[in-house]
Formats: C-alpha cells, sequence, structure tokens
C-alpha cells in the first residue's frame, strides 16, 4: 500500500503547477494573514517568575508596579561644569518633557557627588515591555534641548532606550547574518550538485518556507506570546532544516536517476524519493516538533516562543518537501530529459547526472576504522566525547543582565556612565508586602524599620518614600544598592533582604504577603525557576526521543541507543561552550566578553533543540540501513552500505546547517553568540563523529540484535512495481 508521502508527491508530480501555485498561494497567505493580524508580544506579566515575580504581581494589584524609567546627564562638553546653564537646560528638559503623553513624572534634578553631572529623571508611562515604543518622542525633545544648550553634553539612557537599542542592534545582526549565510550557503549547494537550478531549488524552498513560518508564528502568537525572539529562531532553524529536508530528498532522486541509467521517469524517480527519503524527512520533522514541544513544559514565556517558532517552521519546511519539491523535481526532471532526448538525436553523449549515492574512498577510509576494530572505534570515541563534554561540570548558569549587552549600542555607553557618576543608581530592589485590612496599618510601621536597618547596612545606599495603594493595604519600598547588578555584593544585598530584613520585619505581620522584585531579584530567581523545570522537561525529552526512535525502526535497541547518543552528542558541544564563553581565551577570536558564565535559557534550548536535530541524522542513516536490512542484506554489510551510502548527503547537509548556524556566531548579542556556536559544533560533531564512528561501530557490535524485538520485514520496491507496470508510473 502506498504511505502517504508516495500519494502526495505522485500527485505532486501529475499536477506540478497546482503543486507549486498552491504552495505560492499557502505562502501567501499566512503572509497576509500574518500581516493583518499582527503579533502578540508577551506582556511584562508574562515575564513573571519566582518570588521577584510575586512581588511585581502585588505591586501591579495595588497600583503600585515601578515605572521604566529614562536618565539624561547633563555634563560639560570640556572642562568643568557650568552648574547655572546645566540647571537651565534640567528646567528645558523638564517643561518639554511633562508637556508629552507618554511622560508619567519627571525627577527633581540630581547632581553627581564629583559635581560633574546633573541628572534628569523621567517616568514613562505604561507598562515596561511597552516603554521602548514610547520613548522616541523623549529622546526628540532630549535632541532639542541638546541643541538649544550648544555647550553642554546631553545624553540619555535607560531601560526602554536600551532595549531599544538592543532591538535595532539585533534587526542589524539579522542582516548581516543573512548576508553571509545566504551566500556561503548557496556556494555550498553549488559545489554539491554542479548546478544553479539544483542548487537554487533547497534554498527558495527554504526560504518562502521562512516566510510562511513568520506568518503563521504571527496567528500562533495570539495563543501563545510572543517574546521578540520568534523570528530570530525562525530564520535560524528554518534556513538550516528547510535546506537539509530538500537536500535528502533531491540527492536521493538524482541518486536514483543515476543509477536508474535513463530506465525510470521523472514521476517514478519523485516517488521512489518519497517513499525512502521523503518518509525520513516526515520522521525527522516529526521528532524535531515532538523534542522541541518539551520547551513548553518549561512554563516560561521566552521558552514557549522559541518552541512555536521552532515547531511552526519546521512542519512548514516538511510540507514544502512533501509538496513543491517532488512538483518542482518533476518539472525539473522532465526538461533534463528532453534535453537528452535532443542530444540523442544529435548523437551526443548523455551528460553524466551528479549526486550518485554509494560512497568513495574518502568515506571507505572515514569508516575503516568502525569496520575493522568496531570495538576500538566506540570507545575511543566515546572518550574523545566525553573529553569535550567534560568542561560541562563547571557549567555557571546566569541569567544575562543588561550589563551584558554590547558597548556598542549608543545608550549603554551612555549607561556606564551613569553608574560612575551615580553609583548608588545602579541597583534598585523593590520591597512589597501586602496585609488582610485588619493589619494594613502595620505595613508603614514595618517598611519605615525595613529602611531604617537598610540604611545602616553598607550593602544598601539609602531608601525611597514608602508608596501605600489606594486601600491601604499594599505598600512598596525601594532600596538602592551601589553595585552593579552582576555583582556579588549586589546578590547579596538580596539575600540579606530576603533573609534577614525581611523576616523580621514585615514578616511579622499576620498574615502579610511580602517579596522582593527588581533587576537583581530577576536574575537570581530565573535560573531557579529552570532548574526546578530542568527535571522534568528533561526526562520528557528522553521520553520523546526514545519513543520516536522506537516507532520510526520499531525497535528498542535502538530507541536507547539514541537517546545515549543524542546525550553524548549534546553534552560534547555544550561542554565546548562553557570551554570557550565562560573563559577569556577566545575573547578575541570570537569578538565577546565574557562573563564567566552562560546564559541562563542557553542550555535547556540548546539540549532541546540539538535532540531534535541529531534525530535528523539518525532516522535518515538509519533508514538507510534499514532499507538493506529489509532487502535482506545482513545487518554487518546493510550497516556499512548504509553509512556509505548516506555519508555525502549527511556531510552536506551538516556544512549547510554549519554554515547557517555559524552566522549567528558574529551577532553582537552574547546569548545568541553562544547559540550560533553551539549549534555549528554539535552539528559537526554529530555528522563527522557520532555518526560516522560511533553509530556504525555501536551497530556492528549489536549485530542482528541492533533490531530486537523484530527485525525488518520486507518493503515494497517503488522500482520494481513500477518498472513491472508501465502503465501505473512513467518508466522509460
Amino acid at each position: 500500500m502506498d504511505s502517504f508521502t508516495v500519494r502526495t508527491a505522485r500527485w505532486s508530480a501529475r499536477h506540478p503547477w497546482w503543486a507549486i501555485g498552491g504552495w505560492l498561494v499557502f505562502v501567501v497567505l499566512c503572509v497576509g494573514i500574518g500581516g493583518a493580524v499582527g503579533t502578540n508580544s508577551a506582556k511584562t506579566a508574562d515575564y513573571r517568575v519566582g518570588e521577584a515575580g510575586r512581588a511585581e504581581a502585588l505591586a501591579a494589584e495595588g497600583h503600585l508596579e515601578r515605572r521604566p524609567t529614562e536618565q539624561v546627564l547633563i555634563s560639560a562638553r570640556s572642562g568643568t561644569l557650568d552648574l547655572d546653564a546645566a540647571r537651565d537646560a534640567a528646567r528645558d528638559l523638564t517643561a518639554r518633557a511633562g508637556r508629552l503623553p507618554d511622560v508619567a513624572g519627571v525627577a527633581a534634578p540630581r547632581l553627581s557627588a564629583d559635581r560633574g553631572t546633573l541628572m534628569v529623571e523621567v517616568a514613562i508611562t505604561g507598562e515596561e515591555r511597552d516603554a521602548k515604543d514610547k520613548v522616541g518622542s523623549l529622546v526628540a525633545q532630549t535632541e532639542r534641548v541638546r541643541r538649544d544648550h550648544p555647550g553642554l553634553l546631553l545624553q540619555e539612557t535607560g531601560s526602554p532606550s536600551i532595549s531599544k537599542g538592543v532591538d535595532r542592534q539585533r534587526g542589524d545582526d539579522l542582516a548581516l547574518s543573512e548576508a553571509i549565510t545566504l551566500p556561503v550557503t548557496l556556494v555550498t549547494l553549488l559545489a554539491v550538485f554542479g548546478s544553479v537550478t539544483m542548487a537554487g531549488v533547497p534554498l527558495l524552498l527554504a526560504l518562502s518556507s521562512i516566510a510562511a513560518a513568520v506568518g503563521l508564528s504571527m496567528v500562533a502568537s495570539h495563543v501563545s506570546p510572543d517574546a521578540g525572539v520568534g523570528t530570530n529562531v525562525i530564520l535560524m532553524i528554518g534556513l538550516a532544516v528547510g535546506v537539509d529536508y530538500t537536500l535528502f530528498y533531491l540527492k536521493r532522486e538524482r541518486e536514483e536517476r543515476a543509477r536508474s541509467g535513463g530506465r525510470l521517469g521523472s514521476q517514478a524517480l519523485v516517488e521512489i524519493a518519497a517513499a525512502t527519503s521523503g518518509r525520513a524527512v516526515v520522521v525527522s520533522g516529526l521528532a524535531v516538533v515532538a523534542s522541541t514541544a518539551t520547551l513548553y513544559l518549561a512554563s516560561d514565556v521566552i521558552f514557549s516562543s522559541l518552541a512555536t517558532g521552532t515547531i511552526v517552521v519546521v512542519l512548514v519546511a516538511v510540507a514544502s518537501s512533501l509538496t513543491a519539491l517532488p512538483a518542482l523535481l518533476a518539472g525539473l526532471g522532465r526538461r533534463a530529459e528532453r534535453a537528452a532526448a535532443r542530444r540523442a538525436r544529435r548523437g551526443k553523449p548523455a551528460r553524466p547526472v551528479r549526486g550518485q549515492g554509494g560512497g568513495g574512498r574518502v568515506w571507505a577510509a572515514m569508516l575503516r576504522p568502525a569496520t575493522r576494530h568496531p570495538l576500538a572505534t566506540l570507545c575511543l570515541s566515546v572518550l574523545a566525547l566525553l573529553a569535550l563534554a567534560a568542561p560541562l561540570g563547571g557549567l555557571r548558569i546566569t541569567e544575562m543582565s543588561r550589563d551584558t549587552h554590547s558597548r556598542d549600542i549608543p545608550a549603554m555607553r551612555v549607561y556606564d556612565r551613569l553608574n560612575e557618576a551615580f553609583p548608588e543608581q545602579r541597583v534598585t530592589h523593590q520591597v512589597v508586602v501586602r496585609a488582610d485590612a485588619s493589619h494594613a496599618a502595620e505595613v508603614g510601621p514595618a517598611l519605615r524599620e525595613v529602611a531604617r536597618r537598610a540604611v545602616a547596612d553598607p550593602l544598601f545606599a539609602g531608601a525611597s518614600e514608602i508608596r501605600t495603594s489606594p486601600d491601604g493595604r499594599t505598600g512598596a519600598l525601594e532600596l538602592r544598592v551601589p553595585y552593579l547588578g552582576d555583582s556579588e555584593r549586589a546578590s547579596d544585598s538580596l539575600k540579606r533582604l530576603r533573609n534577614d530584613l525581611l523576616p523580621a520585619t514585615v514578616g511579622r505581620i499576620d498574615g502579610a504577603e511580602y517579596g522582593v522584585s527588581g533587576d537583581v531579584a530577576r536574575y537570581a530567581d530565573y535560573p531557579a525557576h529552570q532548574n526546578g523545570k530542568l527535571p522534568l522537561v528533561l526526562a520528557a525529552l528522553l521520553l520523546v526521543t526514545f519513543a520516536m526512535t522506537v516507532y520510526a525502526f520499531r525497535s528498542v535497541v535502538l530507541g536507547l541507543l539514541g537517546v545515549v547518543l543524542n546525550l553524548l552528542s549534546a553534552a560534547a558541544a555544550l561542554g565546548l561552550l562553557v570551554a570557550v564563553f565562560q573563559g577569556t581565551w577566545a575573547e578575541g577570536l570570537l569578538n565577546f566578553r565574557s562573563t564567566g558564565s552562560i546564559g541562563s535559557r542557553v542550555p535547556l534550548f540548546l539540549l532541546v533543540i540539538l535532540f531534535g536535530l541529531s534525530m535528523d541524522y539518525q532516522v535518515f542513516v538509519v533508514s538507510r540501513i534499514r532499507e538493506s536490512v529489509s532487502a535482506g542484506v545482513p545487518t554487518r554489510q546493510a550497516v556499512l552500505d548504509g553509512v556509505r551510502a548516506s555519508a555525502s548527503v549527511v556531510t552536506s547537509a551538516a556544512l549547510v546547517m554549519t554554515t547557517v548556524f555559524a552566522g549567528f556566531v558574529f551577532l553582537h548579542i552574547i546569548e545568541m553568540k553562544q547559540i550560533g556556536f553551539v549549534l555549528a559544533t554539535a552539528v559537526l560533531l554529530d555528522a563527522f563523529l557520532v555518526r560516522i564512528l560511533v553509530l556504525p561501530s555501536a551497530m556492528l557490535l549489536l549485530g542482528e540484535a541492533s533490531w530486537w524485538p523484530s527485525r525488518p520485514g520486507p518493503v515494497a520496491d517503488v522500482t520494481r512495481k513500477e518498472a513491472a507496470d508501465p502503465a501505473g508510473a512513467d518508466v522509460r
């Protein structure tokens, strides 16, 4: 019985213009509908986790949430600051900013301890996440004041302007990545196929899949909010898997064309590719989707956004390889056949077809260790992977704070000046307390006691006025800390507040809810939240990987082997990540400033994605082996034949994927650098070490036990069936 992939490919090959036209209509509809509904961006409340999140929720319910703020620094262009001129400029700025609809208030100017800088702090209306879209009018007014006071230097920073700068930098980085990745990918594909047309097919399908996925992700954001990273992951994963899936399919069609020697027509060749590589693409895509879906268990808006983008683009890429690709291949194949017929009539020899499988001297040499000494090869390869994974034992995870942003962003350079001139502005903790109505009168005195104790502690630099909610039940106090947010002293101040000051004061109010929020609290609470979810996500990931492998090959042994190989590959890549990014030796080489840690979201996201991508190669290689076993070939010979037959396409696909991921190493955002580096490294390790040495060695040692509990039975041979039934296919 024909599989779904074969039936779909057959219809597309018979109706190429309908299939291609339908695909283009689908892409246009996705983009159009996505543009019409827009993106539902995540709100501030969507990011709340841990005690910091609970404190922010308490503050929001009492209308005491912290407002996003901008700081305008007024200083002399040279020499000593003229205080009268600076105060005049501050009054001008205060008057202009006060008239803006997006400004909630302007604080009185503050002079730095060295009397060299005057600061005007401006509060923006609305939520933190929306402030970057409102800060433009204030920036414009700051620029006007600067022009009116040419003797002074006015510079602006703050969370909104920094976020706006990060977004702009991210856009510029992605444009640079595309400018690097697309030409290099095209050159790689040209080297693989030797034809501009055939090289362009994977790239065009991948780009159209990305466009459709971006539109669909906008629709999906109304179910799972977008955290601003969805497009990044769609571009990264979409280009990689889109090209890979097309490459798997296309290389198999050309291999069968070369093998048939002109006896089979385009439709028959497309159906063979659909029955083999097409099925592998579907299984691989479902494996990536299933493994990525485990990220939803982390209960984190950014992980959910990453998962949604990955799932959408992978499903779209699979759909394109099942519909538009067979139509394109059939059309191109018929054109090649007509050209070959014309050459034959003119008495010219047929052009050789590139892309046939069967291995070669290079692959035979690479497989020789596994063939001759499988046990030694397996042991040495595993030891090498474990050695690469060893640095993982020193993994240090931290939330990447504002201080880690690139100083190429102008607002970040002003932020550094702000920290130098006003060290007490570096960190602010917000203490929020809510009590029952019967104990509301106790909230104020308790918070004043917190402020009194904090002022006497060198870890703190002062306290704000206490704010109270309209109903009197909720109070908020801000405590300033003169240390950078990613410093140990700032972390110590949070511990002192949570473990000592609050339990001894507000903690004594019967039934009171209280907590500490702020940047340092967020940086501390998010890794703790993630570590709590890690066992659940990891267990689900291992189970999904095992289940998908067993489903694909009906083998428990291969299911267990797949889990072990994926763990080894991912651990080795993450170990390299730690060795490179937690140290300083590679800073100049990769253009980054080490924080001595790895971004808190990076390891879990990479672990999930690496498992999914590793399944691509696992499914493709083992599918070729299983084909041979199903045809009656002994397992040992089937392993060697299968690896040799798939080695070329796997390594070609790996080079394309590596090119795509390596482009992200050039980005400024440290977490994107780390993700790009690990994915590029992992793909190379998986393709050249795991699938060429470890997998064949293990399967050669296991022998027939690889297929336990059942050996693969015979499968329908599309080639033979159609050769015997010319009426059912286009057979030459």
